[in-house]
C-alpha cells in the first residue's frame, strides 16, 4: 500500500513527462536558469510548480506554459499526409542558486 507522499510523487511523475533537450533549452538553462519540460496536457502552472519543487528539491519562481501544435508531415511515397501530436511545454524558471541536472 502506498503512503500519501508516494502517491503524490507518483502523480507528479505522470505530470512531468520528459525534459526537452535542444540547443536553445540548454543555453537557457546555463544563462537564465530556465528549464524546459514536456508536461501532461491537463497540467496547470500550479501543478507543474509543485511537481518540479517536489521531484527535484528546488525553488521555482515562474512557470510559463504553451501548447505546441502538431505539424503536417508526409508519411509515404504516395504523398499521404499525417499530423504529429499536439503537446504541452513548460518553461520553469528557478530561484538563483538552484539547478537541475537534466542530462
Amino acid at each position: 500500500m502506498l503512503s500519501a507522499r508516494n502517491r503524490e510523487q507518483e502523480r507528479y511523475r505522470k505530470l512531468i513527462i520528459a525534459p526537452v533537450i535542444t540547443e536553445k533549452s540548454m543555453r537557457e538553462s546555463e544563462t537564465a536558469n530556465k528549464y524546459t519540460f514536456k508536461v501532461h496536457p491537463g497540467a496547470t502552472k500550479i501543478d507543474i510548480k509543485r511537481a518540479i519543487e517536489d521531484l527535484f528539491n528546488v525553488r521555482v519562481t515562474k512557470v510559463n506554459t504553451m501548447t505546441v501544435g502538431g505539424k503536417v508531415r508526409r508519411r509515404s511515397y504516395r504523398h499521404r499526409e499525417g499530423k504529429t501530436a499536439v503537446w504541452k511545454k513548460a518553461i520553469v524558471t528557478l530561484a538563483p542558486g538552484s539547478s537541475i541536472d537534466v542530462v
